[in-house]
């Protein structure tokens, strides 16, 4: 006679375990601890076997009937329900285990052969930073487009935008790699077309690599030109300001004591007052200038024209030019690019103060925009950092690889 809930419920512990038949195999058994665990009793080849299908009361009556009559219909089949339980659950764990970065890591060692060191360890920081703290924890079978999307929009947001484009297609590999060891279905970056901001033509073209940035350092400091050129291409990559706010630079803006620029609300983009904490370097390079305009108004005034008027807007890229850098490699603006790319993806500087420097409008957790003292000194080592880092980059320290026999 089959179960009733009531006989189930009020089940009873004794001092033997002893069990309650339902029907088709299935039974009640009531441990000497009093749990009560859902049981079926079945013959496969020729073997009898017991299946377990749950604990009352979180697996009630009828749902253990529901297992029973599963497992049941397994045997129809020919196919052993225990066997078939236990191949289910070692399903789960490996894909618990297969996660997006256990995947991801797998790839790039499996890879790595066809990438230079530095691109491996460029994209190594790229998943480490950007990705691996969004998705890298979940199954990748699990993952859909929109949490990728998820995890590349902090990335679009900052205005990494070549970068971001470059990340999706790194996101795409592991994906591909996961399709073909059998740890997901499809690449699921490829729902992604037309989410993500593309750079477009129009932005200000700019040299991001290292290795390019220290060819380029050591063209500056080649180039020959005049002294307030040279000096204004160097703080152009040093500062990284806008042209128009280096080229407008006044003595009565600079404190040398201070190590300091300050730039009024006027002159910027934002409308805002700018603080630029002077490197040794740049301080060096503007009292270097001392001599030569120090009794003008501008730092660099015009070059053959009235020295009441800052240096000509076409003077850096001119240079720039003569040197051999076209505009569609590198501008007078894509100092800013640079500085932006490689401290964000290379020396792995704070976002927060990367965007603060470069006078984007940057706000506190409560809301509230920073005001242009704010982080002075982690600002301050930030900007001695990436002036060490261009000297480093122009002697060769940072991209001259070593082979090993």
């Amino acid at each position: 006679m089959a179960l009733t809930d009531t006989e189930v419920r009020n089940a009873k512990r004794t001092d033997k375990a002893y069990k309650l038949t339902d029907a088709q195999g299935m039974f009640l058994l009531v441990a000497t601890t009093g749990n009560k665990l859902w049981r079926m009793d079945y013959r496969f080849a020729d073997k009898r076997k017991t299946l377990a299908l749950g604990m009352y009361p979180a697996v009630s009556l009828l749902k253990a009937r529901q297992r029973r009559d599963k497992a049941r219909e397994l045997l129809a089949d020919g196919i052993d329900p225990g066997a078939a339980k236990q191949e289910a659950k070692q399903a789960q764990a490996a894909i618990l285990v297969n996660t997006f970065e256990k995947v991801a890591l797998e790839w790039m060692e499996k890879t790595k052969a066809d990438r230079m060191a530095s691109t491996q360890g460029k994209v190594a920081t790229w998943l480490q930073k950007d990705v691996f703290p969004y998705i890298g924890s979940m199954a990748i079978s699990s993952i859909g487009p929109r949490d990728v999307l998820n995890a590349l929009k902090p990335m679009e947001a900052r205005g990494a935008l070549n970068s971001v484009q470059r990340v999706k297609q790194i996101c795409g590999q592991v994906f591909r790699y996961a399709v073909a060891t059998g740890s997901a279905e499809r690449d699921v970056t490829q729902d992604l077309k037309g989410a993500l901001i593309k750079a477009s033509p129009g932005h200000f073209a700019a040299i991001t690599e290292p290795k390019q940035a220290g060819a380029l350092m050591r063209a500056i400091y080649a180039y020959t030109g005049h002294p307030q050129v040279i000096a204004a291409l160097k703080l152009s990559a040093m500062l990284f300001v806008r042209p128009g706010e280096l080229r407008s630079m006044e003595w009565a803006e600079v404190d040398l004591e201070a190590a300091e620029w300050r730039i009024p609300g006027s002159k910027m983009k934002m409308k805002v007052d700018h603080l630029v904490p002077l490197s040794t370097q740049a301080l060096a390079l503007i009292e270097g200038m001392k001599p030569l305009t120090g009794s003008k108004r501008y730092v660099f005034p015009s070059i053959g024209r009235s020295e009441g008027r800052p240096m000509s807007e076409n003077t850096i890229n001119s240079a720039l030019h003569a040197m051999g850098i076209n505009k569609e490699t590198h501008t007078a603006h894509g100092f800013r690019a640079m500085f932006r790319t490689i401290a964000d993806e290379v020396l792995n500087e704070r976002v927060d103060l990367i965007e603060h420097q470069l006078a984007y409008n940057v706000k506190d957790p409560l809301g509230r925009a920073y005001n242009r003292t704010s982080h002075r000194p982690a600002r301050k080592a930030m900007m001695q950092r990436w002036a060490d880092y261009l000297d480093k980059l122009r002697i060769g320290a940072y991209v001259i690889q070593l082979k090993v026999a």
